[in-house]
């Protein structure tokens, strides 16, 4: 009976709203992958510069992420929808356990199936890009691609941390992010295929049964991640950055209810049990 109790407890909407918000990451993300790239479709005439190409790829992929940020789901959860992102507010000890294993879970699941609706709903032109899977350019070395995937995604982690923790920065994290991701994918694309996320990568090596080289996408962007936490926490202890995380959600609307600890941004209080 406790057990049930306490199962009936957990943050089943927020882990329900990570879930669809990485969903939605996933399959409008890649659409735009496929609709910019894949041969077949007209931007390839309409644009033929590759590199414009690239730069309208990043700037609808990460807009999608934005855009998730401010809806309902995002002001719910926080829109993390990023297994690397939701791993930095854990260690920095703004997530309880059970919640941080909730969201990654859901987060994953939720990238397994925006990748199966993206092969549902594009079909050969999704097989053309294969199925928008994150793979290390021929023209550089493995140690090269992880060293950008790290580096990227601490550069990530760390503006968010910043972005969150200014009262006068915190409403627009989700444009700095947008604008932010969109210019990692235009530079960085070319190099590892800039994931950031290891959901967002899983998802479509998971339907294409395809695992070459993709522990990359899973190491180096947690790598990069927990490297901006300790970035973080080192401003603060020399006091240069004194003030900490105000909240873990990219946007922060205060009558939402805020599942989260050791954040001070006004929100609807609930217990943890």
């Amino acid at each position: 009976m406790v057990a049930l109790i306490r199962w009936r407890q957990l943050h089943w909407a927020e882990y329900a709203a990570e879930l669809l918000g990485t969903a939605l990451l996933v399959f409008v993300g890649l659409s735009a992958v496929v609709f910019n790239f894949s041969a077949g479709l007209p931007m390839e005439q309409w644009i033929p510069d590759r590199s414009s190409r690239l730069l309208l790829t990043g700037l609808m992929f990460a807009g999608t992420g934005s855009l998730i940020a401010i809806s309902p789901l995002g002001k719910l959860s926080g829109a993390h929808i990023n297994p690397a992102l939701s791993l930095a507010f854990w260690v920095r000890g703004k997530m309880h356990r059970i919640d941080f294993v909730g969201y990654v879970f859901g987060q994953f699941l939720g990238a397994i199936l925006g990748a199966t609706v993206l092969i549902g709903v594009w079909k050969e032109y999704a097989t053309n890009v294969k199925n928008g899977m994150t793979l290390p350019s021929n023209s550089y070395s493995l140690g090269v691609v992880f060293l950008a995937e790290v580096s990227m995604t601490f550069l990530l982690v760390f503006a968010i941390f910043i972005f969150l923790s200014q009262h006068r920065l915190l409403r627009w994290t989700p444009l700095m992010t947008w604008l932010l991701v969109a210019t990692m994918v235009w530079l960085e694309s070319p190099i590892s295929g800039t994931s950031l996320n290891p959901a967002r990568s899983f998802g479509p090596a998971f339907v294409s049964g395809n695992w070459q080289d993709q522990w990359i996408y899973g190491i180096a962007p947690s790598l990069g991640s927990l490297l901006a936490v300790g970035a973080f926490h080192f401003l603060k202890v020399i006091g240069t950055h004194k003030q900490d995380i105000l909240t873990c959600k990219l946007f922060h609307v205060p009558h939402y209810r805020s599942i989260f600890k050791n954040v001070s941004a006004p929100c609807r209080r609930e217990s943890h049990s």
